[in-house]
């Protein structure tokens, strides 16, 4: 197929087929403790279907189970929606939120497996990734849910929102360790404002509303754009049952946010926000790529770099900077961390708007300042890293970071084990077929999931 869309050329050429493999070769050695499953999705539309956006092709989830130093199988399978098949999202009663891409995520959460896009309702996939159907926690979840979920690591619970550019805006769930949503609220003070993503601290739920904005009139099917009247703003929400009566909107520099790299209460009680951001023309490079317009950058994210906000509570003040200069986007961390202080984070690296730089994989020491890169070499691009602890870590960046590998030159792709500390290959899986550079995955181990201390 002859197309002038980027999202269906290069690194990003769909998958034609569903497949199953066995006995995967593996170069280097395996760590014994990756004993699970890596699961990836991504937007992967079927042959001869040429969506509008990016985000509106059909979503492919990927996986590499790992057992005993063996990669004993990849599959990969379309999660099969009604969208999947042609149904449209909005029909004469309304959107149809079983109509989904589904290809933004993959989490696991109380045994389910769940395919997620910020649209539509969860669907739940068997440990085969064979689709079971749209999943709605036991009918108390009545709209859309978040592609990205928090799983808070000491008590289990999963923190996640349903936004909608209407009333209401921005609705707030908590689900527990075995699944059941517990708590449900409203959030007041929230806009239509594009919410892709938000924050779990110890003590506070962390939203951001950018620049971007729902707008009626944009043809992609995709209706936000960039608005320079839409306020930029940060909501600071305590957590538990009366959290959001006491919700916080705090004024910010103009931006975007899609992803965050973590959020914690410092040792003032002030809350620390970071996460990658574009400005105006970043959005544009970025949404023009998205859309397959002119004018646009030469990668799916341009012009992102990492930001950081100081929200001190008692002054009500928010202080922030952008803190490096190298484009990246996917931000990771070892999620023991996640809303208490990290010292380290990964992401991936992107050639700027120019075309100039490379792909790598990235760490950052929030301690030191350092920043180190692995390059991953020429024509080959890495999806989001994925942290697994090492058996028995007591350091926070003990542990493997797991990435796949798009390589353009070989027409193939490799899972690619980092060791997390210094970022040396520790072992590659060689995959059957090239994989479609995608969006975001999870590390499923086998066994009971513990909570952590962190």
């Amino acid at each position: 197929m002859t197309t002038s869309k980027p999202y269906l050329t290069g690194h990003f050429t769909p998958v034609a087929e569903e497949v199953t493999a066995t006995g995967l070769t593996v170069e280097g050695t395996l760590p014994p403790e990756l004993d699970g499953r890596l699961v990836r999705n991504g937007h992967n539309p079927k042959p001869g279907v040429t969506p509008t956006h990016w985000f509106k092709g059909s979503g492919m989830v990927h996986g590499i189970r790992l057992r005993n130093g063996r990669a004993e199988w990849y599959r990969n399978r379309w999660v099969h929606t009604p969208a999947l098949d042609g149904a449209p999202y909005m029909t004469e009663r309304g959107p149809d939120l079983t109509a989904s891409a589904a290809g933004t995520h993959v989490i696991e959460h109380a045994g389910r497996l769940l395919a997620l896009c910020e649209a539509n309702l969860p669907f739940e996939l068997t440990p085969e990734l064979e689709t079971v159907g749209a999943f709605d926690f036991d009918g108390k979840l009545l709209g859309a849910m978040t592609a990205h979920p928090k799983e808070d690591p000491v008590t289990g619970e999963l923190h996640f929102f349903g936004s909608s550019p209407f009333p209401p805006f921005l609705t707030y769930y908590v689900s527990d360790a075995k699944g059941h949503i517990v708590h449900d609220a409203e959030v007041p003070g929230a806009t239509a404002a594009l919410k892709h993503d938000f924050a779990l601290t110890r003590r506070h739920v962390v939203f951001v509303e950018g620049n971007v904005t729902f707008d009626h009139a944009e043809a992609s099917g995709i209706p936000y754009s960039w608005n320079d009247h839409q306020p930029s703003r940060i909501g600071v929400m305590p957590r538990g049952e009366d959290g959001a009566g006491r919700v916080r909107w705090f004024s910010i520099e103009p931006g975007n946010m899609l992803h965050v790299s973590n959020a914690y209460e410092d040792g003032q009680g002030r809350i620390v926000l970071e996460g990658p951001t574009v400005d105006r023309e970043g959005f544009r490079l970025s949404w023009n790529w998205w859309v397959g317009a002119p004018g646009r950058g030469s990668e799916p994210v341009s012009r992102s770099y990492t930001r950081r906000w100081v929200l001190d509570l008692a002054a009500g003040t928010v202080d922030e900077q952008i803190i490096d200069d190298l484009p990246v986007e996917f931000p990771t961390l070892n999620e023991e961390y996640l809303g208490a202080e990290n010292r380290y984070q990964y992401a991936i690296s992107f050639p700027d708007e120019k075309g100039l730089g490379g792909y790598g994989v990235v760490k950052y020491d929030r301690s030191t300042g350092a920043r180190r890169i692995h390059r991953v070499g020429d024509a080959r691009m890495p999806s989001e890293a994925v942290f697994v602890p090492a058996a028995g870590a007591t350091g926070e960046d003990e542990g493997y970071l797991l990435t796949v590998v798009s390589d353009l030159k070989q027409d193939s792709s490799q899972l690619l084990v980092l060791d997390a500390s210094g970022l040396d290959r520790v072992a590659t899986v060689h995959l059957p077929h090239r994989v479609a550079a995608g969006l975001h995955g999870s590390w499923i181990p086998d066994g009971p999931r513990e909570t952590s201390a962190a």
